[in-house]
């Protein structure tokens, strides 16, 4: 976007992107708001979009004088804590695929043969001790635990020169990657619609039959790159 701006993107994705009542109204669970919900959501997206991942670095953002974000008032890196704590994830759930939708409505997927849904394994929130029923070990080789993390599994809409990251789904002590890829894919697929995508994709380890069997009863195919360390 040549010459942008926040105040210009926000424009955009509030009616391009048509965002508007999830930026006002994102989910927030708050029992006593003193900084409106619409302030917070707006300095993380500026965050993300400056790269600073961190609480504590978005806060400094928004005192420093050499930038203007955007954002209407200043607040400490515990309100974006307790604020992100406490939203509502079925909300940011449908602003991910409200903007999908409209991405595919803009033409940006014209062009590709597949549309692909794309399910990977990653890890985030890592910690000396549990603090959760989410947080799972993180062992050597000796297996010993050398402390916790949360372990989720994240869909992704590929195939189109755009990679759009539509949902995440977290998993705990008893539970799977596969178990959990299951739940994400048929929520995504439940908000998207039946027709959206052509096809999920996936790395060897989803090269399963019980997997195959799943996704085929979706009405999708699968695209299951192997992996060098598991020819089989």
């Amino acid at each position: 976007m040549k010459g942008s701006t926040p105040r210009r993107l926000k424009k955009y994705v509030s009616k391009c992107l048509r965002l508007k009542a999830y930026l006002q109204s994102p989910g927030d669970g708050r029992r006593a708001e003193r900084i409106p919900a619409a302030t917070l959501l707006w300095a993380l997206f500026m965050g993300v979009l400056l790269r600073r991942t961190a609480f504590a670095a978005m806060e400094a953002l928004v005192d420093s004088r050499a930038r203007t974000l955007g954002v209407s008032r200043r607040f400490g890196d515990d309100a974006l804590a307790y604020f992100t704590e406490r939203l509502d994830p079925v909300m940011t759930r449908q602003a991910a695929v409200t903007a999908v939708h409209q991405a595919k409505r803009h033409k940006a997927f014209q062009g590709c043969c597949f549309l692909g849904l794309a399910l990977e394994g990653t890890g985030a929130g890592r910690s000396q001790e549990k603090g959760c029923d989410f947080c799972r070990p993180v062992r050597n080789q000796k297996r010993e635990i050398l402390g916790y993390h949360h372990q989720l599994v994240m869909v992704s809409v590929v195939g189109t020169g755009l990679t759009l990251p539509l949902g995440v789904e977290p998993y705990g002590p008893g539970d799977s990657e596969y178990k959990a890829s299951r739940r994400l894919l048929r929520r995504a697929l439940g908000n998207l619609g039946p027709h959206f995508a052509d096809c999920v994709v996936a790395d060897g380890e989803y090269a399963s039959a019980p997997f195959l069997y799943d996704v085929g009863s979706l009405g999708l195919g699968v695209v299951a790159r192997l992996k060098n360390n598991l020819p089989e």
